[in-house]
């Protein structure tokens, strides 16, 4: 019998038909591995406090914005209000916001909200700007005091509403107490207004 006819196959295709030797990783490609695991944990913790905390200080913060747009168009009305009443009652509500922002400010302040370096997002959306415009509109038509007390009466309202909103989530005892004097302090000047402008 000839050889030729039983060939054997070339060495190469042995081994490439064979299984390789599994290599074992040693430490070192690990390493990179390991280092990016840690990191993209560490970076998920620090996303997750920022987060926590910006939820926390959203509502403080609407809550300066707030009281600080409100004061400024209790100030601007001053000169535009007609009724000697409505004088009195916004002289009350000028008082009592420069009182509430004085008084907070470094309660917010600890809790890690600046007054005067508030969210811009925040500032802008509190701007009141559609108040303002309804407030000129109504001076105009000579029916500012009535406008007033009504546009008045609702911020107010949405005020109280986020003093307790505030209240209820927060754990600063500090600024609980704050917000319960301060609401309790506000209730009746928000009464009167809405009162003014059902009876006027």
């Amino acid at each position: 019998m000839n050889e030729d006819n039983n060939p054997q196959p070339p060495i190469d295709y042995l081994n490439q038909i064979s299984s390789k030797p599994v290599r074992k990783m040693g430490f070192l490609p690990r390493k990179p591995i390991m280092l990016a695991i840690i990191g993209a944990s560490i970076l998920v913790i620090i996303l997750a406090a920022v987060s926590l905390f910006s939820s926390n200080t959203q509502p403080t913060q609407q809550l300066a914005a707030r009281l600080i747009t409100t004061s400024k168009l209790a100030e601007t009305a001053s000169s535009n209000i007609k009724s000697s009443q409505l004088r009195a009652l916004n002289g009350s509500l000028k008082t009592y916001l420069n009182n509430t922002i004085s008084g907070i400010e470094p309660i917010l302040l600890a809790e890690g909200v600046k007054i005067k370096s508030i969210d811009k997002k925040i500032t802008a959306a509190e701007a009141s700007q559609e108040t303002i415009n309804k407030l000129e509109d109504a001076r105009l038509n000579a029916i500012y005091d009535r406008t007033y007390s009504r546009e008045m009466a609702y911020k107010l309202e949405t005020i109280l509403a986020l003093m307790d909103q505030i209240s209820k989530k927060n754990n600063s005892s500090s600024l609980k107490s704050f917000l319960d004097s301060a609401h309790t302090n506000l209730v009746p000047i928000q009464a009167e207004l809405a009162s003014f402008n059902k009876t006027n």
